[in-house]
């Protein structure tokens, strides 16, 4: 693996998830209470012996850099590194990045001083484990120019991908961004495709692209000189090349979730919580999935009743109710709070006692939740102040709304409150 470099996109302003890309990166958005989401690109990455990677992005990215900065540090007797390439001004280009293969195309001078062979392109918002070896060995192996990482999905979802028609020997022969009614129905796979089998095809009957790509490095390079005009991979490059390459795909058979909208990121989080076998885990010792070191004192726990729930280091909970959560780092809850279907991101800092005295005086909430508040199916985003005696369950199932001056968002149902948000003593929403 030390012939392939691992280019991660950062993606654009993450408007599906907003308003956690409010002051962030989408990919530093935080996963499971102490994780974030680029950390999963990253850590499969290192567990497949792939150690030089680039991350790609323009918006919000200090907080990123911040972490990636503390978390991955290779040793100088290695060749090993992360590091963030943002959008930038050259003589050439004063555009930021256009897409995905324009933000790539900005900086191949840069990839080309790399001795590799192969260009690994990755998404930084998708939720999986992979060993990307196999993936690189049966694209050498094919003496593929691209080879695409595909999985199975239903007709409800195919609309939302790019999908793939593929023959029985693996090659793309078809590749569309999106399809919408006959277009789709034009692309449905035939039983066999890729060892898949009738009964699987008849509740997944599309082949979808990852958006994990391998390219021969000449290839590459030589599409994105010759196909300057075109700025993303999916919606133009690829498909402009299925009759002139030789393209294949490969099968991702274990879970796989794009985490690009509000609904998708909760329920992926949610579907942590699933005993005794959830979609996803962080428990495989073989494979880990890597963050930032934070070396946090035990949480403290006392009188409580947490039932199907995840809490994070550092947290201090007393008298609480919690069922099917996810607690993240830092977490105060005081006495009397129920919370159930939640994501409480945590907090960055904890608050001394005397900031804590000041804020009691002020009136002003402290940094967590406070005493006999009522939460469901909502994500608290980092350093947020929930009062006393606040109810958040969306009692009206409004779908969609904002109160931007008060920190409260509402999507697909789903309340969130802000990162840095203040919530009064007795809200409802």
């Amino acid at each position: 693996m030390r012939k392939v470099l691992a280019i991660i996109l950062g993606g654009g302003r993450g408007t599906r998830l907003y308003p956690l890309t409010r002051l962030r990166a989408k990919p530093a958005v935080p996963l499971a209470g102490k994780y974030r989401l680029i950390d999963i690109p990253v850590s499969n990455c290192i567990n497949s012996g792939i150690q030089k990677m680039y991350v790609l992005t323009q918006f919000n990215s200090a907080s990123l850099n911040r972490h990636i900065a503390r978390t991955y540090s290779f040793s100088p007797l290695s060749e090993g590194f992360v590091e963030i390439l943002a959008a930038q001004q050259t003589h050439e280009n004063s555009d930021w990045f256009q897409g995905t293969a324009d933000a790539v195309r900005q900086y191949v001078a840069t990839f080309a001083e790399h001795k590799i062979d192969e260009f690994l392109i990755l998404s930084g918002d998708h939720l999986y484990r992979m060993d990307y070896r196999p993936f690189i060995h049966y694209h050498r192996e094919s003496g593929a120019d691209v080879t695409i990482s595909v999985v199975p999905v239903s007709q409800a979802s195919a609309s939302d991908f790019g999908i793939l028609k593929i023959n029985r020997h693996g090659d793309v022969q078809a590749f569309r961004e999106k399809p919408k009614e006959a277009q789709l129905l034009e692309m449905a796979a035939q039983p066999g495709i890729l060892g898949l089998d009738e009964t699987l095809l008849q509740s997944k009957p599309f082949i979808a692209s990852m958006g994990i790509y391998v390219f021969r490095k000449e290839v590459l390079t030589r599409l994105l000189q010759e196909k300057s005009r075109y700025k993303d991979f999916s919606k133009e490059i690829i498909p402009s090349a299925v009759h002139d390459l030789r393209i294949k795909a490969y099968l991702h058979k274990a879970y796989w979730e794009d985490i690009g909208t509000i609904e998708s990121f909760y329920n992926a989080n949610m579907q942590l919580l699933n005993l005794p076998a959830p979609t996803f885990t962080f428990f495989d010792v073989d494979f880990p999935v890597y963050t930032r070191p934070r070396f946090l004192p035990p949480s403290m726990i006392s009188d409580c009743h947490v039932v199907q729930s995840m809490i994070c280091d550092g947290c201090i909970i007393t008298g609480a109710d919690i069922q099917h959560s996810i607690i993240g780092i830092r977490s105060r809850i005081d006495r009397g709070g129920f919370l159930e279907d939640c994501l409480v991101m945590g907090a960055d800092y904890y608050q001394t006692m005397e900031e804590v005295e000041s804020d009691i005086t002020a009136h002003r909430p402290f940094v967590g939740i406070g005493a006999g508040c009522r939460i469901k199916r909502a994500i608290v985003d980092k350093n947020a102040r929930i009062g006393k005696n606040v109810t958040i369950i969306n009692r009206e199932q409004i779908q969609d709304a904002s109160r931007k001056d008060e920190g409260i968002w509402i999507s697909k149902g789903i309340v969130i409150i802000t990162k840095d948000a203040v919530v009064a003593d007795g809200t409802t929403i």
